[in-house]
């Protein structure tokens, strides 16, 4: 059996890739600040799936939460065969708004800890010559919008840099870029969601499904739904200038800033 790790299981998306790589006989390390979800989680997948779930308290956003996820992924007595990075946040509020410390936090989340992660993973699977990792952005990565889609941007560039330099190893990696999820997320950032058009929400197990048959056909991009896919396909057509106008009052309107 093969043992996938996932960060910010506990809800959304990465709770989903969790119901599903247990369903589908995977065993799990979960990740997550919350110990006591972390475990109720890990006792539901197990009681359910009879799948082995070890859990894994880490706080992403500081150093010592980083290197104990790092040490799991480095360990060859019990190798990881895919990892989630799904761990995130956003912050509600114009740039100069949100305090430095907030920016720099969201940063060391969505940039340094994707760094660190898929590298310790990326070099034990690498030695196996078999392995995945996927690494979760946003839609919000093609457009000029403030720290949160910089972010992303950044998870995407360097997901698909590294997937070429991987090529041939076994190793396959992928930037999966979601657009609006029911989840936790706007929740949790204080932001309010009755404003956003039905058709635009996604469903987290939906998406999930799609996005492991991306990674198992090679795909080192997912965008996984049609809507999303042609928005997408305009942005890269539209003006970077008129882009930048739309994406602001857009952002404004409906998400993170």
């Amino acid at each position: 059996m093969t043992t996938a790790l996932i960060t910010g299981s506990t809800a959304g998306i990465g709770a989903a890739f969790a119901r599903r790589l247990a369903s589908d006989g995977h065993n799990l390390v979960l990740v997550a600040r919350d110990t006591k979800r972390l475990q109720e989680q890990a006792t539901e997948l197990h009681d359910r799936h009879g799948v082995e779930v070890e859990v894994r308290t880490a706080d992403l956003a500081t150093d010592d939460g980083i290197e104990t996820v790092a040490a799991r992924l480095s360990d060859r007595k019990a190798p990881v065969d895919l990892l989630i990075n799904n761990a995130g946040f956003a912050n509600k509020g114009r740039y100069l708004d949100v305090s430095l410390a907030d920016e720099l936090k969201m940063l060391k989340v969505h940039c340094e800890a994707v760094l660190r992660l898929t590298s310790a993973a990326s070099e034990a699977m690498r030695e196996r010559g078999r392995g995945g990792v996927v690494n979760v952005a946003s839609v919000a990565a093609f457009l000029p919008r403030g720290t949160y889609g910089a972010s992303k941007a950044w998870v995407v560039q360097f997901t698909q840099g590294v997937a070429k330099d991987l090529a041939g190893t076994g190793v396959r990696l992928m930037a999966l870029c979601p657009g609006f999820v029911r989840t936790e997320f706007h929740q949790r950032a204080g932001m309010g969601t009755d404003n956003i058009p039905n058709w635009m929400w996604l469903d987290a197990d939906k998406l999930v499904a799609a996005a492991l048959s991306d990674l198992a056909r090679g795909k080192t991009l997912s965008i996984p739904d049609p809507r999303y896919k042609a928005l997408m396909g305009l942005v890269k057509v539209t003006p970077r200038g008129l882009l930048g106008g739309v994406s602001s009052r857009t952002g404004r309107k409906y998400g993170p800033q």
